[in-house]
């Protein structure tokens, strides 16, 4: 049987077909309508009657109207409140058009057979009054006849019979205080019969402050008010309120109006009567009267309904279990010609999200929806969820409005539209004869886009996406096909068991967000720790490079270190607390004992707005790493197809970690104090240092930011060595310092220079003595400088006995020697008062009373005095006789050896290697004692391994 086509048998109406529509003529306005001014379809009562359906719920309450206005009991206080869009206006509007009495009843279309119900043939003219909370305001009173009406008491007597009514309760309404219950009786019963419309009540208390008096009274006077008027309407037998609330949250707007409905809940929970909102069942016949004409071919809409219920019947397993019962039949002739499919998606789906709203949204989604299949001559029998124009742009943005970010590539790649996967299925394919593949995506779409909380489980299953793309005629094979292939090469199709569902997340994304879950900070961090180890290799000038460890176990010694932060010590330059404390933390503090050399720690952190991105990345990279995993360990099946795409996705997740890593940690922290003239040092302080992201090595960029800012230096003069030495350590008690105890100060306190190593200071010194900037000893003995040298080229060998002479005091020194060369006079003592302290010896002629202090942070071993030439000036000098033979012994701590050997290299062994005429042998003597003994196996352990590393000789001794 060929069946006609929807548009043959229901035309919709007039504003539908042209798509004149407006948003607005689906929202009622009371006010409006009061104030005639409304458009007519909602000011006109018989065409307002001709396109409502009168529900369960609005028939109980006109039933109840009629009653209350002929005394003949009826509820005296209704309360309307359902979720945004159910149709609390439009109800209101209903019992406004019944009220006013302005048309004969029984021409309201739907109203004649509940006046009959009653049993009474008139219904009197009742006075209606409107307080819409959208229209009063607390502090602008409303103007009649040039007078102003401040309250809401003050509006209800004006309405009910003009200043007569109002003079009653003026001084009410001038003051702002409610009037009593007696009062607003027997102004309700001198008026009546009278109906009271509260509209939007919420809207109008929220803008009450609290203790604040307005021009409309209080908060605490209004709630008496409409307490007062609902006691007072109980008492006269053909009053009546009736009063619209919200109940989402999406129409409260904030703490005030959660606490206006509250309390108007608890005043009205008192008196009222429920009344019952639209179901969805009505629902269909308020769309379609809204919509659509009256059915043109009564004949023929009844063939389609029974050829749709015939192919339901026929094909029981491919159609849910629902379209087998003989009540389906009665759904497709309410809904008629839209399938009930559509609005079960619509209704039970789209009407969970707050913005959705139920009978409105609808009513406005399906016009854009028919207009655009009119316009294009669309022949479906009726009007099914495959048949919605998604591709059409009005239709998709309002779908997409109320959806989160992310949906219009998924729309526009995988759902509906000219560059869609599924168009180029249906063109490319014998699919394209009925439009399977997009008429199977839409239907996917419109049920499972929206995410339904406390649902269970996602998606659709075969019989559901048949039930809303096949027409009668049609085989159910078709669609079978071309959703498995829909499955394999669509990129937002996801498929779980049975079920199939659209995403913003391509397909093996789920799987990746789930396990996402998986990897908390723990794993994070020491994701991100691994990858900077391998990120940052460690090279000069850093000895270490000390990733997320804490401040005992980053050594203090004189090595320059670079210490990576935490991510939860992230820094901005709004908020550098954090990274700056735990840099404090470890730069002041080695574990519970303070820190030394504070000046030989740099710091990187990351960047606070880059943290959580990275922790993000990180978290993604370390998913698809995990299924990856579990697909080679055979824990998870995946064809070749989505093998591949782990593979490509952890590639790029990789990428991107590597990238943010970048963008994350590129701020250099240095500590530095400033000296302030005449106060002293400052307070610890940071220079934040920027790295650029796009460097293609990291550390060589921390090193040359570090060198062009000099916040490392390494090539010294001593025009900068000179000042230092002046300001810090020349006084006038003592003008000679240590060169190492300059080198320890440098490396301990950062208000001086920072140095890359020992080495730079000891070339600085080499060029001062030939400049004149200082002159240089390596002792003192019988008050004569040994090794003296100054304003002359010198090889300087950095030993604890190297002594900087202030130039004036060196200068002094050289001319006495020389004019006692000059004179043959047997030299005679110097005042070494301004010798450095340390280095004073306590040999004959020095001075005395002054000790050597003990040396913590090197290994003390014994230097022989160094033996210095004429320095090539002509003049004689005494010569300290050379010593040919060197030996150290020195104890070190089985713990930490291999740190302090690799010291003892630096300081000793290599003077000693550096020099080719000399012979150096090492011999360690290793001896290890137990009082529980050592077994088999740890000794066996022991002999293969002085084996292995060629040990002279080794045993194990019972004592």
């Amino acid at each position: 049987m060929l069946l006609k086509p929807w548009r043959e048998v229901a035309v919709p109406h007039e504003d539908v077909l042209r798509g004149t529509f407006q948003q607005s003529e689906f929202a009622a306005d009371l006010t409006r309508v009061h104030n005639g001014t409304a458009t007519d379809e909602y000011r006109d009562p018989k065409l307002f009657y001709a396109r409502t359906y009168i529900t369960e719920g609005m028939r109980l309450l006109l039933d109840s109207i009629v009653r209350r206005l002929c005394g003949l009991g009826g509820e005296p206080v209704v309360q309307l409140q359902t979720a945004f869009g159910g149709g609390k206006t439009h109800t209101l509007l209903a019992v406004y058009h019944l009220a006013k009495g302005e048309v004969p009843l029984r021409e309201l279309q739907g109203v004649g057979p509940i006046v009959d119900a009653v049993g009474v043939v008139e219904v009197p003219k009742a006075r209606v009054v409107v307080l819409d909370g959208n229209q009063l305001s607390p502090n602008q009173p409303q103007m009649h006849d040039g007078q102003p009406v401040r309250t809401m008491w003050g509006e209800l007597a004006w309405q009910l019979c003009g200043w007569v009514a109002y003079e009653r309760i003026r001084q009410s309404d001038e003051s702002g205080t409610s009037p009593g219950k007696g009062v607003l009786t027997a102004l309700l019963e001198e008026h009546a019969p009278c109906v009271i419309l509260m509209d939007e009540l919420v809207a109008y208390l929220r803008q009450f402050e609290e203790g604040r008096q307005y021009t409309g009274g209080t908060f605490e006077s209004n709630l008496s008010f409409i307490q007062a008027l609902t006691e007072a309407v109980k008492a006269v037998p053909n009053a009546m309120v009736l009063a619209s609330l919200p109940e989402s949250e999406l129409e409260l707007g904030g703490p005030r109006a959660q606490l206006a409905l509250d309390s108007l809940e608890k005043i009205f929970g008192r008196v009222q009567a429920l009344w019952k909102p639209v179901g969805t069942e009505e629902a269909f016949e308020i769309v379609r009267r809204r919509l659509f004409s009256a059915i043109a071919d009564e004949r023929a809409m009844e063939e389609t309904c029974k050829a749709y219920m015939q192919m339901y019947l026929q094909h029981a397993g491919d159609f849910p279990p629902e379209t087998q019962e003989s009540r389906y039949l009665e759904r497709l002739r309410a809904s008629y010609p839209i399938h009930p499919a559509v609005f079960d998606a619509l209704y039970n789906v789209w009407s969970s999200m707050d913005k959705f709203q139920r009978t409105r949204g609808v009513l406005r989604l399906m016009a854009k929806a028919i207009h655009k299949l009119w316009t294009d001559g669309n022949t479906s029998p009726m009007i099914q969820p495959a048949d919605l124009p998604i591709d059409f742009a009005d239709v998709r943005n309002d779908l997409l409005y109320y959806l989160p970010q992310g949906w219009d590539p998924v729309v526009e790649r995988d759902v509906d539209g000219p560059r869609s996967e599924t168009a180029r299925l249906d063109r490319d394919t014998r699919f394209g004869a009925v439009q399977a593949a997009r008429r199977v995506a839409r239907t996917i779409f419109l049920s499972t886009a929206p995410e339904v909380p406390g649902q269970t489980a996602r998606g659709i299953e075969i019989p559901d996406i048949l039930l809303g793309c096949m027409q009668p005629g049609q085989t159910a094979g078709v669609y079978k096909d071309v959703l498995r292939r829909m499955s394999d090469t669509l990129h937002y199709l996801n498929v779980a068991g049975t079920r199939y569902f659209y995403d913003t997340r391509p397909n093996l994304r789920r799987e990746m967000e789930s396990r996402k879950q998986r990897f908390g900070k723990d794993e994070t961090e020491k994701d991100i720790r691994d990858r900077i180890t391998k990120w940052l290799i460690r090279r000069a000038p850093f000895e270490g490079v000390h990733v997320f460890i804490s401040s005992a176990d980053v050594p203090d010694d004189e090595r320059i270190r670079l210490v990576v932060l935490p991510t939860d010590a992230a820094y901005s330059r709004s908020a550098p607390e954090d990274a700056q404390e735990a840099a404090k933390q470890i730069l002041t503090m080695r574990g519970t004992q303070p820190r030394l050399n504070q000046n030989r720690l740099l710091f990187l952190a990351a960047d606070y707005d880059v943290v959580q991105r990275l922790r993000d990345h990180v978290r993604t990279a370390l998913a698809w790493a995990s299924i990856q995993k579990d697909v080679a360990e055979l824990r998870l099946n995946l064809d070749v197809l989505q093998q591949n795409q782990v593979k490509q996705q952890l590639d790029t997740a990789q990428q991107v970690v590597a990238r943010t890593l970048r963008d994350a940690y590129k701020w250099l922290l240095i500590p530095y104090q400033e000296v302030r003239n005449g106060k002293g040092l400052g307070p610890l302080s940071w220079e934040a240092v920027m790295l650029s992201s796009s460097a293609g090595n990291t550390m060589d960029e921390i090193c040359n930011k570090l060198k062009d800012n000099e916040f490392l230096i390494e090539t010294w003069s001593p025009v900068h060595l000179k000042p230092q030495l002046e300001k810090w350590f020349w006084k006038e008690d003592k003008q000679a310092v240590s060169a190492f105890e300059v080198w320890r100060s440098m490396c301990r306190y950062v208000y001086l220079d920072r140095l890359t190593d020992i080495e730079v200071l000891r070339r600085a010194i080499e060029v001062g003595v030939r400049s004149g900037a200082f002159g240089i000893a390596y002792a003192v003995v019988e008050g004569e400088y040994r090794g003296f040298a100054f304003e002359e080229p010198v090889s300087v060998a950095m030993d604890e006995s190297l002594l900087l002479i202030e130039p004036h005091k060196a200068r002094e020194y050289a001319e006495r020697k020389r004019r006692e060369a000059e004179q043959g006079r047997a030299p005679e003592v110097v005042d070494t008062q301004g010798a450095s302290s340390s280095y004073a010896s306590t040999q004959k002629g020095s001075l005395t009373g002054v000790q050597r202090p003990v040396n913590t942070s090197t290994i003390g071993t014994t230097i022989d005095t160094y033996v210095r030439g004429d320095g090539g000036n002509g003049h004689a000098r005494e010569v300290a006789t050379a010593k040919r033979r060197f030996y150290g012994t020195v104890k070190l701590n089985a713990m930490t050896s291999k740190m302090e050997f690799g010291t003892i290299f630096d300081e000793i062994l290599k003077h000693f290697t550096s020099r080719p005429d000399v012979q150096v042998e090492i011999t360690v003597d290793i001896s290890a004692r137990s009082e529980q003994g050592f077994d088999e196996g740890f000794q066996r352990i022991i002999r293969e391994n002085m084996r292995q590393l060629k040990f002279q000789h080794g045993e194990f001794e019972e004592e």
